[in-house]
This record gives structure tokens, sequence and C-alpha cells, in this order.
């Protein structure tokens, strides 16, 4: 997948992510590793997504180096989220019918 098609879906991962289980940014690394997505690509997201009160933080305790930061949703969040979920399904759906649509000719 060309990454301007990759671009736009990975922040909703991210979100969707966090809101399963509140993560750290290794996790959410390793958990989009088929994505083929990099921590330069990840920091800025929950950066951004932190600042608009999508995100909050927590300090977690580790047992090696310095503690690491926990992201979980905010309900402003958890709200944006599920819009894009919808707008997504919308989407890709009409992607789908319109790919779909005289493939066998």
């Amino acid at each position: 997948m060309n990454s301007q098609m990759k671009k736009g879906i990975v922040e909703l991962c991210i979100m969707k992510l966090i809101k399963t289980k509140k993560s750290s940014t290794f996790e959410i690394l390793n958990k989009m590793r088929t994505l083929e997505v990099n921590e330069n690509t990840i920091y800025p997201i929950l950066r951004r997504l932190h600042n608009e009160g999508f995100l909050k933080q927590e300090k977690g305790n580790n047992d090696v180096g310095a503690p690491r930061k926990y992201y979980d949703l905010t309900e402003k969040g958890v709200k944006e989220l599920s819009e894009q979920i919808s707008e997504w399904l919308d989407f890709t759906s009409s992607v789908d019918q319109i790919l779909k649509e005289g493939y066998n000719e």
C-alpha cells in the first residue's frame, strides 16, 4: 500500500488500539508493525491527538529505564473515534462498490 493511502488510516488505527487497551508508544508500534509504520509517524500523531484533547497521558512504572507514557482516550476521543469509524466504513463501502462494478466482466 502506498504512503498516501496509509496516511489517512494510521490515526484511526492508533485511536482504535488505544480504545481497546491503554497503551504505550512501544505497544502501539508493535501492534502496527504490519502497516510498516515507524515512530517518526506515531509520535507526532500522539502529540497532536493529545493536544486536541482526544488522548490523555499517564506515566506508568517500568522495571527498566524511565517511566513510560501510557495513552488512553478521553470522552472526546471516544466520540471522535466513533465518528471516524463510521466515516471510514461508509467510505470503504462506496469504494468497494465502485471497484467491484464490472470486475468479473
